[in-house]
């Protein structure tokens, strides 16, 4: 599709017989659906997303201020700029709020479902993530059709966990996910990989395979790969719609988490 947007030449004969040799050869790309009656919640979220990346943005402006005229505390400011860091500050708390009360719309609607609860039950994965999942909250969403990825190595990719690549001459260039990515918007304003620092803190069996692999690795690649696991946890969860068998990389977890809201008492199945 990309030949079609980024072509020199772009009017609706060419289009139309790009389109036909796309058809032709199976290459165009198969779009996901979701149901009609499951259309309001992701557009609540995103709008909840929407909140929140605005306020850092009004967070981060201001820091900005405090960094500009070199001090550590509002008061220092001047008295117009004290002006708009209030006016800023109410802005941040009214987005805030509007927030939570999206959120508070949206919990009795998504928590429930079983795909969400399957994914509470994960390390590392909490309420916000589970509602952004791509893959199966998205899946049951659509009704039931074919899953959104094809395989987890697919779904790590878009939870931008692996790396990408540009071999030219013999040599192998590496380049980060964060610059290449193109997946879908909510995806790094919800943070989606799987939270591994909380995941590597709280079970030692996980922190065991982190310690092991940071002894021979970079600790950031360390990280990854947990979050890679973790990840495909996930998706193998979701695709087979079964629940956390409480295992990382074949060993078995000495705990889980308890069950308490948004947990449900008894998974969901």
């Amino acid at each position: 599709m990309k030949a079609i947007s980024y072509a020199k030449v772009k009017t609706d004969a060419v289009d139309a017989a790009t389109l036909a040799q796309l058809l032709r050869g199976d290459l165009v790309p198969e779009a996901n659906m979701v149901s009609a009656e499951w259309r309001e919640a992701p557009d609540l979220l995103r709008a909840r997303l929407q909140l929140v990346r605005q306020q850092v943005r009004v967070k981060n402006t201001v820091t900005g201020l405090l960094a500009q005229y070199n001090v550590t505390a509002v008061s220092a400011l001047p008295a117009l700029v004290q002006l708009r860091v209030r006016l800023l500050e109410e802005q941040r708390a009214l987005l805030g709020e509007q927030a939570k009360q999206l959120a508070a719309e949206l919990n009795p609607v998504l928590i429930p479902t079983p795909a969400v609860q399957r994914l509470l039950r994960i390390p590392g994965i909490g309420r916000v993530v589970a509602f952004t999942s791509p893959s199966g909250s998205r899946s049951t969403a659509s009704g039931g059709r074919r899953p959104r990825f094809a395989s987890a190595h697919d779904f790590v990719s878009y939870c931008r966990l692996v790396p990408g690549a540009g071999n030219s001459s013999g040599k192998t260039r590496h380049e980060a996910r964060e610059r290449a990515y193109q997946g879908g918007q909510p995806l790094p304003d919800a943070r989606l990989q799987p939270r591994r620092r909380p995941a590597i803190q709280s079970l030692p069996e996980i922190r065991a395979v982190y310690q092991r692999l940071a002894r021979r690795k970079p600790r950031i690649v360390a990280r990854a790969v947990i979050a890679k696991e973790l990840a495909r946890i996930v998706y193998y969860v979701l695709t087979k719609q079964e629940a956390f068998n409480g295992t990382v990389k074949g060993k078995p977890l000495s705990r889980t988490k308890q069950p308490k809201w948004p947990r449900l008492v008894s998974p969901a199945v």
